[in-house]
């Protein structure tokens, strides 16, 4: 006869009734230990209510961040176009220099005019033009292309900008190209 443990009790199983021996009583089964139903319902409440509350959490720091990168696509829109403007505010900078050198009193007024207008909308775009001559190098604004020596520039500082940068309010646009002051120049021997 074979005996099989009960699923509950970890106990071997009664014998069936055909394997029973006529006559003597059925062994007595143990008692269960039956779990509180309120206690596994209170346990399932509280873990529903705290993933409830960890999906309302996520939720609202989706929804932050969703409005953040919405506000940021809106407010850095224009990047793409300002990057593709540079340039042509470069060659034109180079125009008015020459009509400067020319001395056409007419040309230069015109250009004079423009760049006005120019400098303008790029104000009202939120593009800020980095002037670095003279001030100390900071190469998050900054891009280094060699350095000099200098009598009136402290060591660090920018001595000359060859290109303008461009910041697009708070983001790099393009950094601008500069010479470094590497000092006092040293005495020939």
């Amino acid at each position: 006869m074979s005996k099989e443990k009960h699923p509950k009790t970890n106990e071997a199983a009664p014998a069936a009734a055909s394997d029973a021996v006529p006559g003597t009583p059925a062994p007595a089964e143990t008692p269960v230990p039956e779990e509180n139903p309120f206690a596994q319902l209170q346990t399932d409440l509280e873990r529903f209510r705290d993933l409830a509350m960890r999906t309302q959490a996520d939720f609202d720091n989706y929804r932050k961040r969703s409005l953040r990168e919405k506000e940021d696509a809106i407010k850095y829109a224009n990047a793409s176009f300002l990057e593709r403007l540079i340039p042509v505010l470069d060659n034109y900078e180079f125009g008015l220099q020459a009509a400067r050198a020319e001395g056409s009193q007419a040309v230069l007024i015109g250009f004079e005019m423009v760049s006005k207008q120019l400098q303008d909308f790029l104000a009202a775009s939120g593009v800020e033009i980095i002037d670095a001559e003279g001030k100390p190098f900071d190469h998050n604004l900054h891009e280094a292309l060699g350095g000099e020596e200098s009598p009136t520039v402290p060591e660090g500082h920018v001595v000359r900008q060859l290109r303008k940068g461009y910041k697009l309010r708070d983001r790099l646009i393009r950094p601008a190209n500069v010479f470094i002051s590497k000092g006092q120049p040293t005495p020939a021997s």
